[in-house]
């Protein structure tokens, strides 16, 4: 029965692929990609070769029903993106959205996301968290902090390493200096670093480093000071 899959591709060792997504691949009539020239390197590397095409944020609205109705006509498609599981802050919702409501099956395959491992490599309580991706660049970035400065929950970020050092002076600014955060970056790659410490700590470090790669950015929970000496102990683990 024709379908499509969404196919997590590597975020830095190639090796992190599972045995069943190259399975998947190599039996899709077509692969959908982010970006072909990155997805072509993962198929030569496991010696796929099958029909590729462009699939993204520019051009995502104007395929969108031809996808569909080559679905429907009994296809199977794979959908990669860069790095990662499809739909995670990159492409791939509109798609999944548009085939449910055509009444093709979808099918996401478990596999490589950025944001798992960095939270818990973090040390930060991951018992409840927000994953928020990107945060806004302008419109609605106050609005945000400001809002998020109070949830007691970890709360989970995606970065640009341009953009690092910045958002650190916002989160010292909206959140106090002294909270816990830890930067990951370059998982799964030869240089992956995860730094923890404050987020004043961590701004100095990477201002005075420089940053480089792909980021993900934890950061601690509120908490009210009475209770933060019970916040790491096991004692409400009901496991």
């Amino acid at each position: 029965m024709a379908k499509l899959i969404l196919v997590p591709s590597p975020i830095g060792n190639l090796a992190d692929i599972t045995y069943r997504a190259v399975k998947v691949l190599e039996e899709a009539d077509l692969v959908l990609a982010e970006d072909t020239r990155t997805s072509s390197v993962l198929l030569k590397h496991y010696n796929i070769n099958k029909p590729i095409t462009p699939y993204h944020q520019h051009n995502e609205h104007k395929v969108l029903q031809h996808l569909v109705q080559q679905l429907q006509m009994g296809k199977t498609m794979a959908l990669l993106t860069d790095a990662g599981t499809p739909g995670v802050s990159d492409p791939g919702f509109l798609l999944v959205r548009e085939c449910i409501r055509a009444g093709v099956t979808v099918e996401c395959l478990p596999g490589a996301t950025a944001f798992v491992p960095a939270l818990v490599n973090s040390g930060i309580p991951m018992n409840r968290f927000a994953f928020e991706g990107f945060l806004p660049l302008k419109k609605g970035r106050h609005t945000l902090l400001t809002q998020l400065a109070t949830d007691e929950r970890t709360l989970v970020f995606y970065e640009s390493p341009m953009r690092l050092v910045k958002t650190l002076e916002d989160f010292i600014n909206y959140f106090g200096p002294d909270r816990q955060c830890c930067v990951s970056r370059e998982i799964s790659k030869m240089f992956e670093e995860n730094k923890r410490g404050t987020l004043q700590e961590v701004r100095d470090y990477f201002a005075e480093k420089g940053v480089k790669g792909e980021i993900v950015f934890i950061v601690e929970g509120f908490i009210n000071p009475k209770q933060k000496k019970n916040k790491y102990s096991d004692d409400d683990d009901d496991e």
